[in-house]
């Protein structure tokens, strides 16, 4: 017999505990199901109507069709007749071969088939009209319920049916994929590996037949007996030729299933077969070994009984191997484990999943042809720690998916082309710079960047430290991704980028004549789900100089103070505003629009000490050195000199003012300030520093963590480390705290021992209280 994978003998099927409900109402299959028996009525899914939107998008049936359920088409419906085989499937009026190409060998696997069609469910007693069916949805299982109505014209099934008339096991199937993926158009064309994953959770592999291994032979061989599902296609050069049939009888640009290999003795020698199988159901191969050719008379019966063979034209059909690898383009494996088929031995594999995205302007960097803006995609750090039992190196595998791609058609989107580099980690924790790429090349990567919905390849490592970049081929292309990595032994990782780098203490001193005007503190804090690390910055205004001993710049400064501020001595926001708005419009290097009086009042909110919502000459003072530095840092930034800062810009600038923002707030930060073309000018990112200053300050209870980490570089403000100090050994009283060159009180609160404690935040305006405090360098 030909080999069909089979489970040793019958055996029950699990319930899939861990697949999650997608319906609307929140309930699952089971509940669903004994509402309707309940109330004595039929389901009907609002998540998938019956109707023209869960049809099509982009045009109209152009024949009206009739949504009907079974028992409305034929008066005994089964939902399996005589076991759910290959033969069950017949393609309809939808451009879908590659998802039949993959559900007639999913039909060899009886265990991976009964996950995806979970058997407790007919049209026997408990039948209400509704079904599920499972599938893999980028690393979990989700349970897809709908109803049994189905688009028909004139009482036949439009899409997918059976052979047999009254079964509609894989006219159900095909309608809980179309609900997946979003509705029955979205199925049209695509790859029978991505139905294949979807169908098992497993890694793809492919082979193009001319560059296939010596051992090919055994290598589909293999994959049958460990229960992998298989597919093969000719490739079609233009859209002329799609569905183009050969004079061989094949058709270019369409899916097949190979469904058995095995060996036949002809004329005293043994013959590779391979059996294949066309999902229309008919149109078959013609050359040396079809269903009527000549080589089939010198086989005895036996021997043909034994290989299942017939002169049906039902779409399937034998051919010798080595007109396979002439004819055939492609065939592509969905191992249900990496196990590499070229090797003997089983391994148990470990897997992580990352799952990530590329955002425009933020994470979106596309290949290393773009060096300006390849270091900015993820960064995944990858720890190979041990090597593989009796070898030097560490064998992994890389599969990268683009998620939703499908799902997202009818909003114009479409399969993007994606890929991924493998790079040694230096000795040190921090995301990889530009730098970096520019003099290090890459230790591994995926064999090509291709427009297919994952990418997967096998590669063996010494073991050590390894940053995995995902990236699109091309720079600002927006999509989600799933990164899985298999690996023989356990791998550790990681994000890289866009995680909070280490903790970096110090002092920041500005101000007239060098004198120290402030201080910061990094604090990292949770906001939202959001994490980021920023300067809280401790203003300490200078006492002013007596106007005897003033410098002519100090006495120019004055001077300009007391014109903006005029009789009160104090700036208010409307007075900022002004004065502001008229300096920077005046600077040719920089693109600056206006600031608002908003904007001017988050300044004030920043940098006033005293609490009366006014500037005083001290707090002017330091204001005004920080705007010239922010000003310095956009220049410094400003690589290109346009005058604006790019948003891939934006991200070292902000890393060199000391602030650790993750990717998702990066990509906030960027929706908000950068205009349509990925640009800032100065008052965007002005308006920037000042919001994440202030939300370092400010962050409302109770959705934010603060860690507040003291250097030994604080050494200036030693008393400053000595009371934070003391805050760990209050962990019973709640007794106000202050700290020296803050604004407001520090209130303390139930400490956890050690040197760390934790307290809440404060509403109030300019106040703040400390959720976690690590002293000591």
């Amino acid at each position: 017999m030909p080999y069909l994978s089979r489970a040793p003998g019958p055996q029950p099927h699990p319930v899939p505990k861990d697949a999650r409900p997608t319906h609307s109402s929140g309930q699952s299959f089971e509940q669903l199901r004994q509402e309707c028996l309940q109330r004595g009525t039929l389901f009907e899914d609002a998540d998938f109507p019956a109707d023209n939107s869960s049809l099509f998008y982009s045009e109209r049936p152009q024949v009206p069709f009739v949504w009907k359920r079974p028992g409305e088409i034929v008066k005994n419906p089964e939902f399996i007749l005589g076991g759910a085989t290959r033969t069950d499937i017949c393609q309809g009026e939808l451009g879908d071969c590659w998802l039949l190409a993959a559900i007639a060998s999913l039909t060899l696997n009886q265990k991976a088939l009964a996950r995806v069609m979970p058997p407790d469910q007919s049209f026997g007693p408990g039948y209400a009209g509704i079904f599920h069916f499972q599938f893999w949805q980028h690393s979990e299982w989700l349970d897809v319920v709908i109803d049994d109505r189905l688009p028909t014209f004139r009482d036949r099934l439009v899409f997918l049916h059976s052979a047999e008339h009254n079964e509609f096991w894989s006219a159900l199937l095909e309608k809980a994929y179309a609900k997946l993926n979003g509705s029955y158009e979205a199925l049209k064309g695509g790859s029978a590996i991505e139905a294949m994953e979807d169908f098992t959770g497993g890694v793809a592999e492919t082979f193009l037949t001319k560059e296939a291994p010596a051992n090919f032979y055994e290598v589909l061989e293999k994959a049958l007996q460990r229960g992998s599902l298989l597919g093969c296609s000719l490739d079609a050069q233009n859209a002329a030729e799609s569905e183009a049939r050969t004079p061989a009888g094949l058709i270019k640009g369409h899916a097949y299933t190979v469904t058995a290999i095995d060996q036949v003795n002809f004329q005293g020698q043994k013959i590779e077969l391979i059996r294949v199988r066309n999902p229309w159901g008919q149109v078959e191969w013609n050359g040396s070994w079809s269903d009527s050719s000549a080589e089939w008379l010198s086989v005895g019966p036996a021997e043909q009984k034994r290989l299942c063979h017939t002169a049906l034209d039902d779409g399937e059909f034998w051919m010798a191997f080595k007109d396979f690898k002439a004819h055939f383009d492609k065939v592509e494996i969905c191992n249900l484990t990496p196990d590499a088929l070229e090797e003997d031995a089983v391994h148990k594999w470990e897997v992580t999943v990352h799952q990530g995205s590329w955002v425009r302007g933020s994470t979106a960097g596309g290949c290393r042809n773009f060096l300006d803006t390849f270091w900015t995609n993820p960064q995944i750090k990858l720890s190979l720690t041990e090597s593989d039992e009796g070898q030097e190196g560490c064998t992994f595998l890389v599969a990268l998916m683009q998620k939703d791609r499908r799902k997202l058609k009818r909003f114009g989107a479409d399969v993007l082309t994606i890929g991924y580099a493998i790079y040694q980690c230096p000795d040190k924790d921090q995301p990889l710079d530009k730098d970096f790429f520019r003099y290090h090349a890459s230790q591994a990567r995926s064999k090509t960047f291709v427009n297919l919905r994952e990418v997967s390849d096998r590669f063996k490592l010494p073991p050590g430290e390894y940053i995995v970049i995902p990236s699109t081929f091309e720079p600002h292309q927006e999509a989600d991704f799933c990164l899985r990595i298999f690996s023989e032994k356990k791998a550790e990782t990681a994000i890289g980028s866009g995680s909070c780098g280490p903790h970096q203490e110090g002092d920041v001193g500005l101000g007239t004549g060098g004198r120290r005007v402030f201080s910061v503190i990094f604090v990292r804090f949770r906001f939202v789900g959001l994490f980021v690390q920023v300067p809280l910055v401790i203003f300490q205004p200078p006492k002013p100089t007596p106007p005897g001993q003033e410098t002519e710049e100090e006495q120019q400064f004055r001077a300009l103070f007391e014109r903006v501020a005029g009789e009160d001595m104090e700036v208010t926001a409307e007075e900022l505003e002004y004065i502001l708005n008229a300096v920077l419009q005046k600077k040719k290097n920089i693109r600056f629009k206006k600031l608002s009086l908003i904007s001017c009042k988050n300044i004030i909110s920043l940098m006033d000490t005293s609490g009366n919502g006014k500037l005083e000459f001290g707090e002017f003072t330091v204001f005004w050195d920080r705007l010239k530095q922010w000003i310095n840092l956009f220049l410094q930034f400003d690589a290109d000199r346009s005058g604006t800062m790019s948003s891939y810009e934006l991200r070292t600038a902000l890393r060199a003012a000391g602030f650790r923002l993750s990717s998702r707030l990066l990509q906030l930060v960027v929706l908000r300030y950068a205009d349509e073309d990925l640009q800032l000018g100065f008052d965007d990112f002005l308006n920037c520093l000042v919001r994440l200053e202030n939300a370092s300050r400010k962050c409302p209870q109770p959705r934010a963590t603060v860690h507040l980490c003291v250097g030994s570089s604080l050494a200036p403000h030693e008393h400053l480390r000595s009371n934070l100090a003391k805050i760990t050994a209050k962990t019973a009283g709640r007794e106000p705290l202050s700290i020296p060159g803050a604004a407001v009180p520090v209130c303390s609160a139930e400490g956890q021992g050690g040197q760390v404690f934790s307290a809440g935040l404060s509403p109030r305006r300019r106040s703040f209280c400390i959720q976690s405090v690590s002293a000591g360098g």
